[in-house]
């Protein structure tokens, strides 16, 4: 029996993986840096990012990393406008059905807390964890396995709903079913190893009669 849900939120709780991506792209031509147009780093984090982006070059590598850094304090997340609207009426829903609901995100605790603050359900998730608090990233399970350990539940008490390939591998590997919302903006990602693939969020109540 489900007893809990797991939810990442870039890309399944708020729209910002098309976000990140229009912002990362604006602050590269801005630095006249020629980059291979849509690449693709759906579920991925800054360290692994700029890696890709300068693979060959450490020290110009960082300090790109940095000046990112210092560009997107003047481009915050918009979560009032990025939030999915189905998150709200959803989570409503779970908890008056007695599920305990977490969220297991790459992104900072600072950007977690302040979606959760766009969507109105701070008092709706009983937990939340930021991969920061993690000593390595998705695709590894640390970042679900503390969450169902917070949670109180066993793997097989809960799922997980994520987008991208390394958080449906974090979750598999941490012996969680795990569905996969189909991108908003017709992003090709590999989202096959997931037990199923959900077009909008608010399917999720028609898996729990499964």
């Amino acid at each position: 029996m489900v007893k809990g849900i797991v939810f990442d939120m870039d890309g399944v709780l708020a729209d910002t993986e098309h976000f990140y991506q229009k912002r990362r792209e604006a602050f590269l031509m801005e630095k006249q840096f020629r980059f291979e147009a849509g690449l693709n780093f759906i579920g991925s984090n800054d360290e692994a990012i700029w890696e890709a982006l300068v693979p060959d070059n450490p020290i110009l590598r960082q300090d790109m990393l940095m000046e990112y850094r210092e560009y997107r304090a003047h481009y915050p997340v918009r979560y009032k406008e990025l939030v999915n609207p189905q998150v709200m009426p959803l989570f409503t829903i779970l908890k008056k059905q007695g599920l305990k609901i977490g969220i297991a995100s790459s992104s900072d605790l600072g950007s977690i807390d302040a979606m959760i603050d766009a969507a109105g359900i701070n008092g709706l998730v009983d937990y939340r964890i930021s991969g920061m608090e993690c000593s390595a990233h998705k695709p590894d399970p640390e970042i679900y396995r503390k969450a169902l350990h917070a949670l109180g539940l066993a793997p097989d008490q809960a799922f997980a709903v994520e987008d991208s390939p390394s958080g449906i591998a974090a979750a598999l590997n941490a012996g969680l079913k795990v569905y996969a919302l189909k991108p908003q903006h017709g992003e090709l990602i590999d989202q096959s190893a997931a037990t199923a693939v959900i077009g909008q969020l608010k399917e999720v109540l028609t898996l729990l009669l499964k």
